[in-house]
Protein backbone atom coordinates (compact mmCIF):
# COMPACT_ATOMS: atom_id res chain seq x y z
CA UNK A 1 0.00 0.00 0.00
CA UNK A 2 1.39 3.44 -0.93
CA UNK A 3 2.63 5.90 2.21
CA UNK A 4 0.79 9.10 3.24
CA UNK A 5 2.82 11.73 3.48
CA UNK A 6 1.47 14.81 5.66
CA UNK A 7 3.96 17.66 6.51
CA UNK A 8 4.18 20.70 8.44
CA UNK A 9 5.76 23.97 7.84
CA UNK A 10 5.14 25.64 10.70
CA UNK A 11 7.27 23.05 12.43
CA UNK A 12 9.12 21.72 9.82
CA UNK A 13 7.87 18.27 10.47
CA UNK A 14 7.10 15.47 7.93
CA UNK A 15 5.33 12.20 8.65
CA UNK A 16 4.82 9.00 6.35
CA UNK A 17 2.59 6.10 7.75
CA UNK A 18 2.50 2.76 5.75
CA UNK A 19 0.65 -0.23 6.55
CA UNK A 20 2.89 -3.56 6.34
CA UNK A 21 1.20 -7.33 6.87
CA UNK A 22 4.12 -7.88 9.39
CA UNK A 23 2.97 -7.42 13.12
CA UNK A 24 4.16 -4.77 14.95
CA UNK A 25 6.45 -7.32 16.61
CA UNK A 26 8.35 -8.08 13.46
CA UNK A 27 8.44 -4.40 12.25
CA UNK A 28 9.97 -3.24 15.53
CA UNK A 29 12.39 -5.91 15.14
CA UNK A 30 13.63 -4.67 11.83
CA UNK A 31 13.96 -1.54 13.04
CA UNK A 32 15.94 -2.77 16.02
CA UNK A 33 18.51 -5.55 14.92
CA UNK A 34 21.28 -4.62 13.07
CA UNK A 35 21.09 -7.63 10.51
CA UNK A 36 17.51 -6.66 9.45
CA UNK A 37 18.37 -2.59 9.46
CA UNK A 38 21.75 -3.86 6.82
CA UNK A 39 18.77 -5.66 4.17
CA UNK A 40 16.59 -2.33 4.28
CA UNK A 41 18.01 0.48 5.23
CA UNK A 42 18.76 2.55 2.28
CA UNK A 43 16.52 4.14 -0.68
CA UNK A 44 16.75 3.52 -4.18
CA UNK A 45 19.75 2.19 -5.51
CA UNK A 46 21.79 2.58 -2.29
CA UNK A 47 22.49 -0.20 -0.35
CA UNK A 48 22.94 -0.46 3.47
CA UNK A 49 26.94 -1.28 4.49
CA UNK A 50 27.27 -1.05 7.88
CA UNK A 51 24.43 -0.78 10.88
CA UNK A 52 24.87 -0.69 14.26
CA UNK A 53 22.64 -1.30 17.35
CA UNK A 54 22.94 -0.33 20.73
CA UNK A 55 19.45 -0.65 22.07
CA UNK A 56 18.78 0.93 25.03
CA UNK A 57 17.35 4.29 26.11
CA UNK A 58 21.46 6.25 25.75
CA UNK A 59 22.72 3.87 23.45
CA UNK A 60 24.12 4.43 20.07
CA UNK A 61 23.10 3.34 16.32
CA UNK A 62 24.83 4.10 13.31
CA UNK A 63 23.81 3.47 9.87
CA UNK A 64 26.21 4.00 6.66
CA UNK A 65 24.12 4.19 3.35
CA UNK A 66 26.47 3.31 -0.01
CA UNK A 67 26.71 4.39 -4.02
CA UNK A 68 26.67 2.68 -6.50
CA UNK A 69 29.37 5.28 -7.27
CA UNK A 70 30.81 4.29 -4.22
CA UNK A 71 30.21 7.25 -2.02
CA UNK A 72 28.87 6.68 1.15
CA UNK A 73 26.22 8.66 3.33
CA UNK A 74 26.21 8.05 7.32
CA UNK A 75 23.86 8.75 9.74
CA UNK A 76 23.66 7.95 13.70
CA UNK A 77 21.83 8.72 17.00
CA UNK A 78 21.05 8.41 20.15
CA UNK A 79 17.77 6.02 21.03
CA UNK A 80 15.31 7.87 23.33
CA UNK A 81 12.44 5.97 23.94
CA UNK A 82 12.17 2.13 23.57
CA UNK A 83 8.92 0.76 24.28
CA UNK A 84 8.61 -2.59 22.03
CA UNK A 85 6.63 -3.35 19.75
CA UNK A 86 4.83 0.12 20.36
CA UNK A 87 7.26 3.05 19.69
CA UNK A 88 11.05 4.15 19.43
CA UNK A 89 12.06 7.41 19.22
CA UNK A 90 15.88 8.34 18.40
CA UNK A 91 18.19 11.36 17.01
CA UNK A 92 19.41 11.77 13.83
CA UNK A 93 22.61 13.30 12.99
CA UNK A 94 24.28 13.07 9.79
CA UNK A 95 27.91 12.70 10.07
CA UNK A 96 29.03 12.97 6.24
CA UNK A 97 28.51 15.04 2.94
CA UNK A 98 25.53 16.59 4.02
CA UNK A 99 24.78 20.22 4.16
CA UNK A 100 25.15 22.45 7.49
CA UNK A 101 21.15 22.56 8.00
CA UNK A 102 21.31 18.62 7.77
CA UNK A 103 24.36 18.20 10.33
CA UNK A 104 21.61 19.53 12.90
CA UNK A 105 20.16 16.82 14.83
CA UNK A 106 16.40 16.13 14.67
CA UNK A 107 14.12 13.48 16.12
CA UNK A 108 12.70 10.37 14.43
CA UNK A 109 9.46 8.90 15.96
CA UNK A 110 8.59 5.41 14.61
CA UNK A 111 5.14 4.27 16.13
CA UNK A 112 3.95 0.73 15.04
CA UNK A 113 0.14 0.48 15.21
CA UNK A 114 -2.13 -2.72 15.22
CA UNK A 115 -4.04 -2.63 12.03
CA UNK A 116 -6.29 -5.72 11.27
CA UNK A 117 -3.84 -8.40 10.47
CA UNK A 118 -1.11 -5.91 10.01
CA UNK A 119 0.17 -2.72 11.33
CA UNK A 120 0.35 0.95 10.82
CA UNK A 121 3.60 2.30 10.84
CA UNK A 122 3.48 6.34 11.48
CA UNK A 123 7.21 7.98 11.33
CA UNK A 124 7.40 11.49 12.20
CA UNK A 125 10.57 13.26 11.58
CA UNK A 126 10.73 16.56 13.20
CA UNK A 127 13.60 19.18 14.46
CA UNK A 128 14.10 20.48 10.13
CA UNK A 129 15.63 24.05 9.66
CA UNK A 130 14.89 24.49 6.42
CA UNK A 131 12.05 22.91 3.74
CA UNK A 132 14.48 21.45 1.49
CA UNK A 133 15.90 19.42 3.81
CA UNK A 134 12.70 18.15 5.09
CA UNK A 135 11.87 17.15 1.22
CA UNK A 136 15.04 15.21 0.79
CA UNK A 137 14.13 13.37 3.90
CA UNK A 138 10.48 13.03 2.52
CA UNK A 139 11.83 11.49 -0.71
CA UNK A 140 14.15 8.99 1.46
CA UNK A 141 12.21 7.47 3.92
CA UNK A 142 9.49 7.00 1.26
CA UNK A 143 11.80 4.79 -0.72
CA UNK A 144 13.34 3.52 2.24
CA UNK A 145 9.68 2.45 3.54
CA UNK A 146 9.42 0.37 -0.10
CA UNK A 147 12.26 -1.81 0.49
CA UNK A 148 11.05 -2.46 3.82
CA UNK A 149 8.03 -3.21 2.30
CA UNK A 150 9.66 -5.81 -0.13
CA UNK A 151 11.21 -7.60 2.64
CA UNK A 152 7.95 -7.62 5.07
Amino acid sequence: MAPTISTSPATHQLQVRRTFTASPERLFKAWTTAAELKRWHAPGPLNCSLAEVDLRVGGRYRIHMKAPDGSEHRVGGTYRVIDPPRKLSYTWTWETGKSADELLETLVTLEFLPKGTGTELVLTHEGFTVETTKGSHEQGWTAILEKLAAEK
